[in-house]
């Protein structure tokens, strides 16, 4: 096989139609764009989302919801992510290298899934209820980060 013999299978592409090309072809004189008016002209477009002059949906519902400025959005990890990395310390620099967490930057929660096997000291913006309690039950601790 060549790259001078592919070609698309057999009926997966389609010729495009040419219009204005006589009046046998099916689409002449106007090329299937009517008489004159807005629409019949070159370099008309309709804006996104008109409707004809019809006040469009996007008006016409209700609005809902507000946006919360002063929502902190945390990077969550769970225990049995923690589990694998092999340090009795587990600081926001070792999240990070590990791959856990976006970058330094992040506000890190560790939620309860999973369980560790070992005692670690593990550092955080935030812990869930489970989480903190599985740390200690392990024999470790729970460290928030910025309190």
């Amino acid at each position: 096989m060549k790259l001078s013999n592919l070609h698309p299978a057999p009926g997966s592409r389609k010729n495009r139609k040419r219009v204005g090309r006589g009046p046998g072809s099916g689409t002449a004189k106007t090329s299937g764009r009517g008489h004159k008016g807005q629409l019949a002209g070159t370099g008309y477009s309709r804006k996104r989302g008109f409707e004809g002059g019809q006040m469009p949906l996007h008006r016409r519902l209700p609005k809902r919801g507000f946006t919360n400025i002063f929502r902190k959005e945390y990077q969550e990890v769970n225990l049995d992510r923690l589990d694998k990395i092999a340090k009795p310390e587990v600081t926001l620099k070792d999240l990070v290298e590990a791959g856990l967490v976006g970058g330094p930057t992040e506000q890190v929660k560790v939620l309860g899934r999973g369980k560790l096997t070992s005692a670690k000291v593990v550092h955080a913006h935030k812990f869930s209820a489970s989480a903190k309690k599985l740390i200690e039950d392990a024999g470790g601790q729970a460290v928030l980060i910025g309190s």
